[in-house]
C-alpha cells in the first residue's frame, strides 16, 4: 500500500501558500513541493490533497492511504461533505479523484508525525517568491 503524507501551508491567512507531499511506497520516497499563489491555509490544505491525488492517479497507484494533520480535510473527505461552501468545489473534485481508486483511506495524524510534508509545504511557499 502506498502511504501519502500531505500538508498545505500559508505565510499569512491568506498569504503566499505551498503544498507539500511525501509519498512512501515500493521501497522509495517521493518528495513534492508546489507553490500555490495567494490563498488561505485551508485552501492550501485542499490543494495539497488534490495535487497528491493527481500524482497518485498519474502513477496508477490503486490502493492509497493518505495522512493529513488537517482535521478539516480528514472530516470533509470521510463525511463527503464540506461545512463551508467555499471548500465544496475543492472537495467535489477530490471525491471524483478518490472514487477512481480501488481502495482509499485517509487518517488524521498529529503535526509532529507530518513533519516531512510540512517542510515540503514551507518550501512550496518559498517557490512563490522565485
Amino acid at each position: 500500500m502506498i502511504e501519502v503524507y500531505i500538508d498545505g501551508a500559508s505565510a499569512g491567512d491568506p498569504g503566499p501558500s505551498g503544498a507539500g507531499i511525501f509519498i512512501r511506497g515500493h521501497g522509495q520516497g517521493e518528495h513534492y513541493s508546489f507553490p500555490l499563489g495567494h490563498m488561505s491555509n485551508h485552501e492550501a490544505e485542499y490543494c495539497a490533497l488534490l495535487k497528491a491525488l493527481e500524482i497518485c492517479l498519474s502513477k496508477k497507484y490503486k490502493t492509497v492511504s493518505f495522512r493529513t494533520d488537517s482535521q478539516l480535510i480528514e472530516r470533509a473527505v470521510e463525511k463527503r461533505f464540506a461545512k463551508n461552501d467555499t471548500y465544496s468545489p475543492f472537495l467535489e473534485k477530490a471525491l471524483e479523484h478518490i472514487d477512481q481508486f480501488d481502495l482509499f483511506f485517509i487518517k488524521w495524524i498529529p503535526s509532529k508525525q507530518n513533519n516531512v510534508a510540512d517542510e515540503l509545504a514551507k518550501k512550496g511557499i518559498q517557490l512563490n517568491r522565485k
